[in-house]
């Protein structure tokens, strides 16, 4: 190769490592604004939204316990969706359908019971006071 198209190669080589730079540092401050964005927006996602979200998956999906999922209770979720997996298994038997009405009973109440508290009662009782039940 001759010394000029070395020049011109090292040149093009240094311009692409520019590029790629200034794609990099505009990659990180998009990334940065996005961040920041959804920070903003779920952020302050507390009380009210965790309130309504778990209060309507309580009545809707009561019964498998995604309500529990939702505020952090694992232990009580498990158990409401043991419990309705049991009572399915269980259904041609007559236990099978009172432990499905049970647990469908008892994510219907807890969603009602979201629901009707105010935001700050909901907070300090379910998620600063981890009351899992009722």
């Amino acid at each position: 190769m001759s010394e000029e198209n070395t020049n011109n190669t090292n040149d093009a080589g240094e311009g692409a490592k520019k590029k790629v730079g200034e794609f990099g540092e505009e990659a990180k401050k998009t990334a940065n604004e996005f961040t920041q964005g959804a920070k903003e927006a779920f952020g302050s996602a507390g009380g009210e939204n965790k309130k309504v979200l778990a209060g309507i998956l309580a009545i809707l999906l009561g019964w498998a316990g995604v309500h529990k999922f939702i505020l952090g209770y694992q232990k009580e979720g498990f158990i409401l969706l043991g419990a309705s997996i049991i009572g399915y298994a269980t259904m041609c038997f007559v236990i099978g359908g009172f432990i499905v009405t049970a647990t469908a009973i008892v994510g219907l109440v807890e969603g009602i019971i979201y629901l009707t508290k105010s935001d700050e009662e909901f907070y300090n009782t379910y998620q600063v006071g981890q009351k899992p039940w009722f």
